[in-house]
């Protein structure tokens, strides 16, 4: 073999490519991909964990409380039957509560009142009394407006029964509703309700009255958000709230609406201790 041959059988023996081999490819997943992955499975985690958090306590709708009760209505009004929507006043009396009344009494209606204790039950009880005989319904607020949620077993037990003694003495009958400040509830605040004979109302409509004195805005607020069976949350201590309720009173009625206390909302359904009625 000559030496050309030789060399130009090296060189094809370098260049030969080698042999295909069989291999299983590597999936590579783009991060976008693994980044929405993550976000999902965070996003159920969190839901889970608020749906945990919704059925540790008995609740129930005032529609749905009225839907599984039989008997008539008492009152004047079967919400069964009429547009209604229930006036709450949280954080009273103060000052301005007599006027408050006076429009109440005016236009011939009643509304539901949670009662602070600190600095207003202790200190307006005649008007707690007026409250009373002029037949609108006293509800426990805590004596010093604590979150429940935020303090153990028996500081929230503490909060709740002095309420409740301290408007007995007053009234001469204790509260069967109750509104946890903040709005916030879990399991043991409901046992410790169902203990004192306490249901607890939440609502479903709020102008937040205590960060603006604009009547205007106020009562618009009200009207955005209220539709049948709501429950109005508002704090007659407030220097816009007693002004807008004229006003809150007059669109209500044009648009049919019934303006009742939560007990009317309710019945003939009656509060159930621990259950947490919210629109």
């Amino acid at each position: 073999m000559s030496l050309y041959d030789r060399i130009r059988r090296t060189r094809l023996r370098r260049e030969r490519i080698p042999p295909f081999r069989t291999r299983r490819p590597r999936i590579r997943r783009p991060r976008l991909v693994i980044a929405l992955a993550t976000a999902v499975t965070a996003v159920v985690a969190v839901a889970l964990t608020l749906s945990l958090t919704v059925t540790t306590y008995d609740h129930t709708s005032p529609a749905a409380a009225r839907g599984k009760a039989s008997g008539a209505a008492t009152g004047p009004v079967d919400c069964r039957e009429a547009k209604c929507v229930a006036l709450t006043f949280d954080g009273g009396p103060s000052p301005t509560t007599p006027g408050l009344l006076d429009i109440l009494k005016q236009q011939h209606l009643h509304a539901t009142f949670f009662l602070q204790g600190k600095g207003h039950i202790d200190t307006y009880p005649e008007v707690i009394r007026r409250i009373a005989d002029e037949g609108s319904e006293i509800g426990n607020h805590t004596w010093n407006h604590r979150v429940l949620t935020q303090i153990d077993a028996d500081d929230a037990r503490q909060e709740l029964t002095s309420t409740q003694d301290a408007i007995e003495k007053i009234t001469g009958t204790k509260p069967v509703l109750m509104r946890p400040p903040q709005g916030r509830t879990d399991r043991q605040v409901s046992e410790i309700c169902r203990e004192l004979g306490l249901a607890q109302v939440l609502w479903s409509v709020t102008a937040k009255d205590y960060e603006t004195t604009d009547p205007a805005l106020i009562t618009r607020r009200v009207l955005d958000q209220t539709h049948r069976d709501g429950v109005i949350l508002l704090h007659d201590l407030h220097k816009g709230t007693v002004p807008a309720v004229p006003g809150i009173i007059k669109a209500l009625k044009q648009r049919g609406y019934t303006i009742v206390t939560v007990s009317q909302l309710l019945a003939p359904a009656q509060p159930q201790p621990g259950m947490v009625y919210r629109p």
